[in-house]
């Protein structure tokens, strides 16, 4: 019975020490490598803005007039295009005239701009503007000596100068910012 067990010991030993044999990846069978790439194409420039209606809030007629101020929501600038050092972009914005349902509008030149703090990311030196009058195409934020992929975020504030003496109603213009 005493021997018997030695056997087996001996059996299972001798299978472990087998297992120390096992052959290296060099003297394994036949290996073999695959080339692999990846293209990256440019991306693009573009802008993000609004897309919900920028309320002013609600405003009695004043005689000489008024002038009131409000957030118009986030505007982004992606420049993913991995442009050329050096390179740059401008954001403009234009404004219709604020009409009512009836009589007259509001001139594009009552409406000013202010870009608020530009929030960066990249290489790339920025600069803002604050027009004071948006019935023409004006620049808001501009970058220039970009390297690389970059970014720009700001929260512009609209201000409206109301004349005195409008007619009730609600006034609406359109506000379109582009970049190139």
């Amino acid at each position: 019975m005493r021997a018997m067990k030695i056997i087996s010991v001996l059996v299972i030993g001798g299978l472990g020490l087998s297992g120390l044999g096992v052959a290296s990846p060099g003297s394994a069978g036949a290996t073999g490598t695959t080339p692999m790439s990846v293209t990256i194409t440019g991306g693009s420039l573009s802008i993000t803005v609004p897309s919900a209606t920028a309320n002013m809030g609600s405003h009695q007629n004043q005689v000489a007039g008024e002038t009131v101020s409000g957030p118009l929501g986030e505007v982004r600038v992606d420049d993913a295009r991995n442009a050329v050092a050096g390179s740059g972009w401008i954001a403009t914005v234009i404004a219709t005239a604020l009409t009512p349902p009836s009589g007259p509008a509001i001139a594009a030149s009552a409406l000013s701009y202010s870009t608020g703090i530009v929030t960066k990311v990249g290489t790339a030196t920025y600069t803002s503007n604050d027009p004071a009058d948006l019935t023409a195409v004006n620049a808001v934020v501009t970058a220039t000596a970009i390297t690389g992929d970059n970014a720009a975020t700001w929260t512009p504030t609209i201000s409206i100068t109301i004349p005195g003496g409008m007619a009730a109603g609600v006034y609406t213009t359109t506000i379109t910012h582009s970049v190139a």
